[in-house]
């Protein structure tokens, strides 16, 4: 099959149109293609070995019958795959999709008039009414020759054999039942004449692997895996680590930048303005005559260390993210061998990164569009990340993407991932609405969320809602970080043990992507004064720490990841419904599978000082059952079951034992 240009549906002016334009429009229209993003602009995401269905409004004036099937290829392919669409009633069509690999995928849409099956829907209706049907059959015959007759050469041969069976059938009801046969019908759906035939315009599909998806991610700072505050961890040391990391669940370990970190203006403990001979500095103010951004801390170790690290931490089950910054230090590389990469005050001196009245005097940013840099920094930046492609790397952190050019992502993601397509970037975008569901558009395939200010039901369950609507669900997959470097949430501030166990399940059970960042297992939440800052912040010195310290919360990080991996319904952010509690401290929610396979209810209590208790909604009518049905119960975390009688049951939730609840449902029979 060949889908050119001709025939392509197109849009013509309302005004102005005349009669020659008017005879060469189709007469079949297709509308309401699903999924579809900004009108095919940009790619929908999809996860690779899961359906994909595509749905579309076909129709046609008159009441002759329509054919419609769904063809789709990968985008470099020649081969077209095809699927007939389902016709689903009130001419809503639709289809499947089960792309097999990562990559991108187009699918488009054709549709004609099949005047086989508007003649077997009319011979059927008359046979069934006592209406002769003597010429009808007769013009079935016509319609079998003309058919045959225009075959092209692939199909000729098939209709040759469809005719020969047509003149064998002599008798009337031999007739009838040759030409009443879905055999009959779709030999010539296939190989006959496509009356009107139309195309719809080719639609892109991101394809890509289930870890885009499903995820868990922990970050560190490998510098703070030591025992001393003066002793600079390595590599070494973070290897040694990736058992206890694994055993947690965690498929993904982040680092922040890990590249060799600048003097000038180096940053003391706290962000104080003054650092001190053995301060380490942020590793965010990368470079130094050690190298830039394809180099190494030299602290940390080597490249085979950190190559050995990457080899040992897949053995382990886990993907490591590196973080990719673009600032630099005012000691990086760059500034001297490309000084028109940046930008230069009238005074001569280098322009900082500012927010104001925020400056960050360790850091300098570079300018995209400056004449020098166009396409040389942006070529430069690529090669940076192919470079650790190259060294095994297959995620990427990126920081602040926003405040960068949008072609610059939308290139070079496509450019990655066109030759490495296993490779992921997750976007660090705590900004707009429409900027951070652009940035999934472009390329992204996660990206942080406003979660981490989401604390009571309302913004829960609205937030959890919306990012299961379009275009968020066919754009955006948040990825539910608890906490950052950057955020110490304010919930956490003063509310314990308990407060750390309501964040982690509100994360591992709303998406099939969350993170946190080491210290939240043991309830690290000391803030400077008034603000969502760490104290001491791991930003701007070392800092160890006992993950085995008293009132750990280990244990229960590990068994939530585990829950994860054991239900389906949870290994997406996909599929939340809301259901009811009488209460508004407690969130209640469901998660499940297509096929009610795997049914997942979670209650948690958004209070973590005092009980909470409501009454709620078992969901029977979910299963189709009546009010008074039974509903067998295992508590997730606990092992324990039960039997549930009737719709309408009671919750007691406390803080100081398990501040929430999570059940896998089904019908007791």
């Amino acid at each position: 099959m060949s889908l050119s240009a001709s025939g392509n549906q197109s849009e013509y002016p309302a005004l102005g149109l005349t009669v020659e334009d008017a005879v060469t429009l189709p007469r079949i229209a297709i509308e309401s293609v699903s999924p579809v993003l900004d009108e095919g602009r940009f790619a929908v995401k999809c996860i690779e070995g899961q359906r994909a269905n595509v749905s579309a409004v076909v129709f046609t004036d008159g009441h002759e019958k329509l054919a419609v099937h769904l063809h789709w290829r990968r985008l470099n392919d020649s081969f077209w795959h095809m699927s007939p669409m389902t016709f689903l009633g009130n001419d809503h069509w639709e289809a499947t999709i089960v792309p097999e690999q990562p990559g991108k995928f187009v699918y488009v849409i054709e549709a004609w008039r099949d005047p086989f099956a508007t003649f077997q829907d009319e011979l059927e209706k008359k046979y069934r009414a006592g209406v002769p049907i003597t010429l009808e059959l007769r013009e079935g015959e016509q319609l079998v020759r003309a058919a045959a007759q225009s075959a092209a050469p692939e199909s000729a041969q098939v209709l040759e054999r469809v005719v020969a069976q047509m003149n064998a059938a002599h008798a009337r009801d031999e007739q009838l039942a040759f030409f009443l046969s879905t055999e009959t019908l779709e030999t010539l759906r296939e190989h006959g004449m496509r009356a009107d035939q139309v195309f719809s315009r080719a639609y892109p599909l991101e394809v890509e692997r289930q870890l885009a998806q499903f995820a868990s991610w922990y970050e560190l700072f490998p510098r703070s895996v030591t025992s001393e505050q003066t002793r600079h961890g390595t590599f070494r040391d973070v290897t040694a680590r990736l058992p206890q990391i694994s055993r947690m669940g965690f498929d993904v370990l982040y680092f922040p930048p890990i590249h060799p970190i600048g003097r000038t203006h180096r940053k003391g403990p706290n962000n104080a303005l003054v650092a001190g001979e053995s301060d380490p500095g942020s590793p965010y103010a990368i470079g130094s005559p050690d190298g830039g951004h394809d180099a190494i801390h030299p602290e940390l170790g080597t490249l085979d260390d950190f190559i050995e690290l990457v080899r040992q931490a897949r053995r382990q089950g886990l993907e490591i993210a590196l973080d990719f910054a673009i600032q630099c230090s005012p000691d990086h590389p760059w500034i001297k061998q490309h000084p028109g990469w940046f930008s230069w005050r009238p005074d001569g001196t280098i322009r900082h990164a500012e927010n104001p009245p925020k400056k960050y005097e360790d850091i300098v940013n570079v300018d995209f569009y400056q004449k020098d840099s166009v396409p040389d920094l942006w070529l430069a930046l690529r090669d940076v990340v192919l470079g650790w492609v190259q060294r095994g790397v297959t995620l990427f952190r990126v920081d602040n993407p926003h405040t960068k050019p949008l072609p610059f992502w939308e290139w070079l993601i496509a450019d990655i991932r066109a030759d490495h397509p296993n490779v992921m970037f997750l976007a660090e975008a705590f900004t707009k609405p429409a900027m951070m569901a652009r940035l999934g558009k472009v390329g992204y395939s996660q990206s942080y969320t406003y979660f981490t200010w989401r604390n009571t039901k309302y913004e829960l369950e609205s937030y959890f809602t919306e990012l299961n609507e379009a275009p968020w669900r066919d754009c955006y997959r948040p990825n539910f970080f608890v906490n950052t470097p950057d955020i110490n949430p304010r919930f956490l501030h003063h509310s314990g043990r308990p407060g750390f166990l309501i964040r982690a399940a509100l994360a591992t059970m709303g998406s099939g992507l969350w993170g946190m960042y080491s210290g939240f297992e043991i309830c690290e939440s000391a803030p400077l004064s008034g603000k969502e800052e760490y104290l001491d912040s791991e930003k701007y010195q070392i800092r160890p720490r006992d993950y085995n310290a008293p009132g750990n919360i280990v244990a229960e990080i590990s068994r939530l990841n585990l829950i994860r991996r054991q239900n389906p319904a949870l290994q997406t952010h996909l599929g939340f419904q809301a259901y009811t509690a009488w209460n508004d401290n407690i969130l209640f929610f469901g998660k499940r599978t297509d096929d009610l396979s795997n049914f997942v209810l979670v209650a948690i209590s958004l209070d973590p000082h005092n009980a909470q208790e409501a009454h709620f909604d078992l969901p029977l009518w979910e299963f189709g059952l009546p009010d008074d049905a039974h509903m067998h119960g295992e508590d997730l975390m606990t092992g324990h079951t039960w039997t549930w009688y009737g719709k309408t049951q009671w919750m007691r939730i406390e803080p100081w034992h398990m501040p929430f609840g999570i059940w896998r449902i089904r019908p007791a029979s």
